[in-house]
């Protein structure tokens, strides 16, 4: 029997994103693959979903080319004209034949794989329109190459934000949907990939209340623009991801492998994040330590005889020390997630957004019987208002 794929993406930056999703994702419609690691994960990715390679062409901007990991510095090198492409004044004045031997390069490349989906190599979203040419640029280019090698990989482009008031007013997204569509346009893309890159939807700020909304409104302005053929992916994120696929405003949900649940501009080197589990009752994580074990217990005590909470947060603490084993933790979180995802994936489409509204009200009113959470959540130490911050967005 045929099992039908699940909506979500994951994406892959490493060999051990392969070993958890081939553990738990298998039936993945697709996997999104960094060509830097490419080499290295490709062949270790399950067969079954589509895959995405990935140029990672958005690490190139000049500010931060400095910053880049040596990895991606080599990954660069190896593709004429990277330096051009990331410099801000040939962005302003591109010329054709140093673009089209760029994007032949790094195409090229992403084909030895064998993808079913290549990104179209774009810079990410700047506040004015000064990448708006280098980006069209580059979708012009990518059209040239996949015509002239009869290429079969669909095309999806990448619109990339670096900051929420790129999209919160809708003068500003106006702007930029109107580049993004240039770019689709330009380049024949069959899909739009879009994500907040400085969204991490778990934060519980108060700027989420607009923030969440202005998203919600992104994709329903872009799904206006788009021919109906096309697809949309929307995340990584924690959960404006579920609402946005639940809410039918994305086509899939790019998802994390139990680490990060944001997308991160690659080739910067980042710090390494604190260990986390799921509280899956709560709909979230939070961070692993000796002052979350005690709330755990403690939290035991404040909820009624009976209650299936009960249950998890005894089992939480009895292998608390298991999870704070960085790999244990991620495959706690990645095997909630997959569950939390099912829930829905598994309804008809029509029904997944109130039934989403429905399971993050039940974790919304479970959170506020309970105490604040400890002070290494900032600002969501209230269980349940990440549950209650994406609920509102549901419906």
């Amino acid at each position: 029997m045929t099992i039908k794929p699940v909506d979500y993406i994951p994406f892959i930056n490493s060999a051990k994103d392969c070993e958890l999703t081939a553990q738990l994702y298998g039936d993945a419609v697709a996997v999104r693959v960094s060509l830097e690691c490419a080499a290295k994960t490709s062949a270790l990715c399950p067969t079954g979903p589509k895959k995405w390679l990935d140029g990672g062409v958005d690490a190139l901007d000049e500010r931060n080319l400095q910053k880049l990991s040596s990895a991606y510095q080599d990954h660069f090198n190896r593709f004429p004209n990277s330096a051009q492409i990331a410099d801000t004044q040939f962005q302003a004045m591109p010329n054709k034949g140093t673009v089209q031997t760029f994007v032949n390069s790094v195409l090229n490349e992403c084909a030895k794989y064998g993808p079913n989906w290549i990104s179209v190599p774009q810079l990410p979203m700047l506040d004015d329109s000064s990448r708006n040419k280098i980006n069209r640029a580059l979708a012009e280019s990518t059209r040239v190459w996949k015509e002239a090698r009869s290429e079969s990989a669909e095309l999806i482009v990448p619109v990339i934000f670096t900051n929420q008031n790129q999209i919160l007013k809708k003068t500003e997204r106006n702007k930029k949907l109107t580049a993004a569509m240039n770019s689709f346009t330009a380049s024949g893309a069959s899909g739009v990939w879009m994500v907040d890159a400085s969204l991490s939807d778990q934060n519980g700020t108060s700027t989420f209340d607009k923030r969440f909304a202005a998203l919600r409104n992104l994709h329903e302005e872009l799904n206006a623009l788009l021919p109906e053929r096309a697809f949309t992916i929307g995340g990584p994120y924690w959960g404006m991801n579920i609402v946005l696929w639940a809410r039918q405003l994305c086509s899939f949900a790019a998802i994390g492998l139990g680490n990060s649940y944001k997308y991160n501009i690659p080739g910067t080197p980042m710090q390494a994040g604190n260990v986390r589990i799921a509280l899956p009752s709560l709909r979230r994580w939070a961070t692993a330590s000796a002052k979350l074990k005690q709330w755990l217990a403690t939290s035991v005590s404040k909820l009624a005889p009976g209650d299936k909470a009960i249950t998890e947060f005894q089992d939480l603490e009895k292998n608390f020390s298991k999870m704070l084993v960085q790999a244990n933790g991620r495959v706690q979180i990645a095997s909630f997630y997959k569950s939390w995802f099912g829930k829905f994936a598994s309804l008809p489409a029509s029904g997944r957004a109130l039934a989403l509204y429905q399971d993050l009200s039940s974790a919304y009113v479970l959170g506020s019987t309970l105490p604040d959470l400890p002070d290494d959540e900032k600002t969501s130490r209230k269980p349940g208002r990440v549950a209650q911050q994406l609920m509102l967005n549901c419906l």
